[in-house]
């Protein structure tokens, strides 16, 4: 660690001391940007000095900005989508802090989908840097009416769903565990409840959304796809509130209120499913006894010391539980805590220090007699990071950091009774260690021209104890040594360069270019189509190298009518290694020498993005459409031939629309398309001994049919002025009733087993909903 140290602070010195003469010259403004009515502090809000010489910040995470100017008059003006504009004089002679507080724009009566300055989507160098308002969570329509960030992400271009009903998703030729997931900083391994049908994020707990599909920040590492970065609300510094839902199949609550006014705060969120509940009306014993619900609980407090410290202590704790009478039980879930500090060191050095817990476990139970038992997995991690921001100029705001990640995966334990005809079986806990140190500079290269450029050091190290194996290129093992606790096995270092950069045609358009170098030191082990809670992960080993993914990216941006239209189009280069892939008739559960059965090849993704959104007005929506291609290449399968990956999908169609009909009622609908996902089917058949064997060709050479859905929703408000505000949400999921395939499998005709019947299974037709919201 002190090593990575050293360099981050070497490059910090060389990028700096050109400008630090000219730098010591400057006055610093500085400050936070709140919400007037609730305290919660604003992201990406836009602080501007008007003078002699403009100058200008966007607030960060955490509401921060820092500008730094020369001696002189200004007009300050801050802005934020959806608040009235904040100008006034200041004269700036020294160090100066202020900070402001936003009102909301009443008199904005059209659904706004936007949350930040107006053209930012053509001024910002971030490349593959999408944003979603929760007020577009809201109103698009979902299935069983439940809000879902996920489900809502899969409408943008480059994100793809696992599947229906599936929160799982791909992002530009990625698998799911390509995905960074981040609540709070704190990693969350599965992000799902009900095996995928909905999400573990409540929208009532979420304040801001924000997902990478290309050129990450340095900041960002340990994935080869995107970021999703999930931030939780802090709570209402002003007033008490309660607010809710009661659906269906689940009731939500939240209630926010001030610790210290106008000085800390808290949020507690709840939400409960109860499918059990109707489970236990059925007079039919098999059925009332089961169980079937999952719940989830978010919870954050937060205080501020002084002007220069601010505590934050946020938390998740979720559960799915599924149980058959009193046979099988299966149940799962996430924790994360995450403690963070903010110190102002200067007016210029800003600084978070966070301590991070995730785990995600599964528990297993068989209760069956002579054949009871129980298997125990989980993926453990403890989180140690610094982040820091330095304003060194107008022209340069550097970030820096240093980041160690303890990980225990306990792959599984199945005790089992002294009468049990089930043998126990431990398999060894794998621990290790990734450290990761990084810097990056947001240079402002003149008007038209911005550049985000870094450097990430990457290091994962296996360690003991355990017996590590060794195999050959057949999955045999030619070596196990014994290592004690604490013994490093096995390391691998990794350079992460990152650019992005942005230049200005005119006001209105940009063209954008970044190129981004991806590792990822865990794996997510799996068989099926989409996540289940049972895959399993593994770390870097002796077998086990690396994944490393190079993407370069090249966009047009544009807006248009006063930045009320916004369009882009993207194009996408990604190449992969060290993919992996499973040897044929492959089992990883219970398998205590999985990597004997991997093999490991290349991959590539390409393709084209192209998205249009109304944004302002009493229609608006947005178009997304996807043309790409995602392959692999491994020397063991399809003799060695390029194949389709399974989430290789030619054509992804979205088309969003919200219309604000009057003051009370709200129309919104969603259609997707895509083309059906690769897979792999039997090419022909023969018999043996009377027995139907099915052979295969060509790896994932086939289609599933095509996948298309319309959903329809309506909110009625209830009357304004009114201490309790409510509303009614009313939405029918696949309208048309699209029987879309889940699988499909093949067998023998009864009555000829010469031909071969197709079985089509689908899970949802067309399914109602009502929710009714309330707050006071």
């Amino acid at each position: 660690m002190p090593n990575t140290i050293r360099i981050v602070l070497i490059l910090l010195f060389i990028i700096a001391q050109p400008r630090f003469v000219f730098a010591q010259n400057k006055k610093t403004v500085n400050g936070n940007v709140t919400d007037a009515k609730t305290g919660e502090t604003l992201i990406g809000a836009s602080v501007k000095l008007i003078g002699s010489i403009t100058a200008g910040a966007v607030t960060n995470a955490y509401g921060f900005y820092s500008i730094n100017t020369q001696e002189g008059i200004y007009e300050i003006s801050v802005s934020f989508i959806g608040y009235k504009t904040i100008k006034q004089n200041l004269n700036v002679t020294k160090d100066t802090r202020i900070n402001f507080v936003l009102e909301e724009d009443n008199q904005l009566n059209e659904v706004v989908i936007a949350a930040s300055k107006r053209n930012e989507n053509v001024s910002n160098p971030q490349m593959g840097l999408q944003k979603i308002d929760m007020k577009d969570i809201n109103n698009v329509p979902v299935l069983l009416g439940e809000r879902d960030v996920l489900k809502t992400l899969q409408l943008l271009p480059g994100i793809k769903s696992a599947g229906e009903g599936n929160s799982g998703f791909y992002v530009r030729g990625g698998a799911t565990d390509q995905n960074l997931i981040l609540l709070d900083e704190a990693p969350v391994y599965n992000a799902s409840h009900l095996l995928g049908f909905f999400s573990t994020f409540n929208s009532d707990a979420i304040k801001d959304v924000s997902v990478y599909k290309g050129g990450m920040p340095a900041q960002y590492g340990g994935r080869l796809a995107s970021v999703l970065d999930i931030k939780m609300n802090d709570g209402n510094r002003k007033t008490y509130t309660v607010e809710g839902g009661i659906g269906l199949i689940s009731s939500r609550l939240k209630a926010e209120g001030p610790i210290v006014k106008d000085k800390g705060s808290f949020m507690v969120s709840a939400r409960r499913t109860y499918l059990d509940a109707f489970l236990k009306l059925s007079p039919d014993s098999s059925i009332n006894s089961n169980t079937l619900y999952f719940y989830d609980f978010n919870a954050k407090a937060n205080y501020q010391i002084d002007d220069k410290n601010t505590l934050y202590l946020s938390g998740y704790f979720g559960r799915d539980k599924l149980g058959i009478a009193d046979t099988f039980g299966f149940n799962w879930g996430n924790a994360t805590v995450t403690l963070r500090w903010n110190h102002l060191y200067s007016n210029r050095l800003f600084s978070n220090t966070s301590l991070i817990y995730s785990n995600y476990n599964y528990v297993i139970q068989n209760f069956m007699e002579e054949n009871d038992f129980e298997v125990n997995s989980s993926i453990k991690d403890f989180n140690l990071k610094q982040d820091f921001e330095y304003s060194l100029s107008n022209s340069h705001n550097l970030k820096f950091g240093v980041n160690a990640i303890h990980h225990t995966i306990a792959p599984g334990k199945l005790t089992a009774s002294e009468t049990s005809s089930v043998n126990q079986t431990t398999y060894e806990d794998r621990k290790g260690l990734e450290l990761a140190t990084y810097i990056s500079d947001e240079w402002t290269v003149n008007d038209r021209m911005n550049i985000v450029y870094g450097l990430r050091l990457s290091s994962f190290s296996l360690m003991g104890p355990g017996n590590i194996k060794s195999y050959n290129a057949e999955g045999n093992i030619i070596d196990t040594k014994a290592y004690k606790a604490g013994e490093f096995v096995k390391s691998y270092f990794n350079l992460e360069p990152r650019v992005s950069a942005s230049y200005q045609l005119t006001n209105s358009s940009s063209l954008k270019g970044a190129y981004t170098r991806n590792i990822q030191n865990v794996h997510l082990m799996s068989n099926s189509t989409s996540t289940s809670p049972t895959d399993v992960y593994i770390m870097n080993s002796n077998n086990v190298k690396p994944e490393i993914a190079d993407q370069v990216a090249l966009g047009y941006f544009r807006n248009f009518n006063d930045n009320s239209y916004e369009f882009s189009a993207e194009v996408y280069y990604k190449w992969m290694q060290n993919q992996i892939e499973y040897r044929s008739g492959t089992d990883l559960r219970g398998n205590g020498n999985v990597e004997a059965d991997l093999l490991y090849g290349d991959g590539r993704a390409y393709g084209l993005e192209l998205f249009f959104k109304k944004r302002f007005g009493r229609f608006n929506g947005w178009v997304g459409y996807t043309w790409s291609r995602t392959e692999r290449q491994f020397d063991a399968i399809n003799n060695g031939k390029w194949f389709y990956a399974k989430q290789d999908r030619t054509h992804d169609l979205s088309l969003v629309g919200i219309y604000k009909a009057s003051q009370r009622w709200t129309f919104s609908s969603v259609f997707v398309y895509n083309t059906g996902n690769a897979v792999t089917y039997p090419s022909g058949k023969y018999q043996i001994n009377d027995r139907t064997v099915f052979y295969y060709t060509e790896k994932n050479g086939y289609r599933t049919p095509a996948y298309h859905r319309l959903d329809v929703a309506a909110t009625l408000e209830g009357k304004p002025g009114k201490r309790l505000q409510s509303s009614w949400s009313f939405g029918i999921y696949n309208l048309y009733n699209r029987q879309n395939a889940f699988s499909i499998d093949f067998k023998d005709n009864p009555d000829d087993p010469t031909k071969t019947e197709v079985v089509r299974t689908t899970l949802f037709g067309m399914i109602p909903s009502v929710t009714w919201n309330f707050k006071f």
